[in-house]
């Protein structure tokens, strides 16, 4: 029996991780597992209950994160995969991933996938997955991921500004970048994808030529 394969994508906001890791996934037949949705979902958790971050410790007990059988995230049952993409808990979810007890549980949850998986969020090759079979770290322009994240809202008829979208992005990253625990940055055995000017059939491709070469698999 094949071991299980685990593919970690890691990068910065609205560089279009989910979006590649969702059709490497499908491509392989692998499952896709979304952990900076499980962040937001805890985030999402402490809004609805007024509930400050200084005060998550004690109500991390209450929290359940978990994905249904279409791979969308559910909080204590409930699938809030559109919640969760509020610009409200965007503005907070980089405050609750520092949190340290925080971290340890839904690392502790990721790393309980035993099957051949695509996981996409912050510290997925350096902390989640160290010895994954294939690491990728995504990046883009500043500008075209602005341009990306508010077009994405404005489909989803949010009132957002470019400039909210992009003052939001900064600071995340600032705060992805410096956090004490298991800051955002690139694995040094990982692969680096600029995508400012790919597409997502190009950036799949890319990927599984990778594959190809680096472990013999094929889509």
């Amino acid at each position: 029996m094949l071991s299980a394969i685990q593919i970690a994508i890691d990068g910065y906001s609205s560089t279009g991780k989910s979006t590649l890791a969702k059709a490497l996934a499908k491509a392989l037949g692998f499952l896709y597992v979304d952990s900076g949705a499980m962040y937001r979902a805890v985030t999402l958790y402490l809004i609805r209950h007024n509930i400050t971050v200084e005060r998550v410790e004690d109500v991390l007990d209450e929290i359940e994160v978990d994905f249904d059988d279409a791979h969308r995230i559910r909080l204590n049952g409930e699938v809030v995969d559109q919640d969760i993409r509020e610009m409200e808990v965007s503005e907070l979810v980089s405050e609750v991933a520092k949190v340290a007890a925080v971290r340890r549980k839904l690392v502790e949850q990721q790393q309980r996938f035993k099957q051949s998986v695509v996981m996409d969020g912050r510290d997925i090759g350096t902390v989640v997955f160290p010895s994954a079979s294939l690491k990728l770290f995504m990046t883009a322009s500043p500008e075209v991921r602005a341009q990306r994240r508010y077009d994405e809202l404005i489909q989803q008829q949010k009132s957002v500004t470019l400039d909210q979208v992009r003052s939001n992005l900064k600071m995340r990253d600032y705060e992805d970048e410096h956090r004490a625990v298991d800051p955002l940055k690139k694995a040094d055995d990982a692969y680096l994808l600029d995508n400012s000017s790919l597409s997502p059939d190009e950036q799949l491709q890319w990927v599984l030529d990778i594959l190809r070469d680096k472990l013999a698999i094929t889509a």
